[in-house]
């Protein structure tokens, strides 16, 4: 019982001590955006972070949207409630699908790709370079990407949100023969504008832990290849836990 109490606390009091460090980064990657921007490099990030991005997000929630509609159709069409499919599907997709798939997708890519490029410059001593330099590593190398990724992930999900319900719309219309008039009007009758921004609030706060998350795996990755390996996995594995549990969150207090 002693020796399992001693573990256990000892993983709690590491977990305790990754989070508290996760959020001094942030605290610093804060103060360090009150300094000047380098405008290009943000640039550079969000080409890099969002426009390669877009395939995989439109693919994931085309097929959500499609899948979503086709299991939920014949039942709302059995009860006589197929004037509400529309509603309902862009309401699942823009308070919690859209974003959560996306913020899901981009830790898998994203998270991963700022990890694995922070974590390199790490073992090739890059980052000490930069230190020589008088350049302070936060400031050059998080605050773009995080700048980057509140500002991609939003607009991801705006394209996804879009793209699963046209999704639905399609398996709506030339499989479950509902008129397209009335999926498009069912969204006008019932969505309200707080279902999608609801959603792009969340999205913001995903690209802060995921970008916040890769960039602190990566500063504190292990020497030698293998470290850049296991700070990726951590990374993305990290960010997913996180983003669901901070979906949990938001979702009380945003929609109540």
């Amino acid at each position: 019982m002693e020796h399992f109490l001693e573990k256990l606390g000892s993983a709690v009091i590491k977990w305790l001590q990754y989070i508290g460090e996760v959020v001094l980064l942030f605290v610093e990657t804060l103060r360090q955006m009150k300094k000047p921007l380098r405008i290009h490099h943000m640039f550079a990030q969000m080409a890099h972070l969002g426009v390669d991005t877009l395939p995989i997000v439109g693919l994931t929630l085309l097929f959500t949207g499609m899948v979503m509609t086709l299991q939920v159709a014949h039942e709302f069409i059995r009860f006589g409630a197929q004037s509400t499919i529309g509603g309902v599907i862009t309401i699942a997709v823009g308070r919690e699908l859209g974003p959560v798939l996306v913020g899901v997708v981009a830790a898998g890519r994203v998270g991963a790709a700022i990890t694995a490029e922070i974590s390199t410059m790490k073992v090739t001593e890059q980052i000490d370079a930069l230190r020589v330099m008088a350049t302070n590593p936060v400031g050059y190398l998080v605050v773009p990407r995080m700048l980057a990724c509140m500002l991609m992930v939003p607009v991801l999900t705006i394209f996804g949100d879009f793209i699963g319900v046209v999704g639905g719309w399609f398996v709506a219309v030339f499989r479950s023969g509902i008129s397209s008039y009335l999926y498009w009007h069912s969204i006008t009758m019932f969505v309200e504008a707080y279902d999608i921004t609801g959603g792009l609030i969340k999205s913001v706060v995903f690209g802060i832990i995921i970008a916040v998350l890769g960039c602190y795996c990566g500063l504190k990755a292990p020497n030698g290849a293998e470290g850049v390996g296991l700070a990726t996995t951590r990374s993305v594995v990290s960010a997913i836990i996180m983003i669901f549990c901070a979906n949990c969150f938001l979702s009380l207090i945003l929609y109540q």
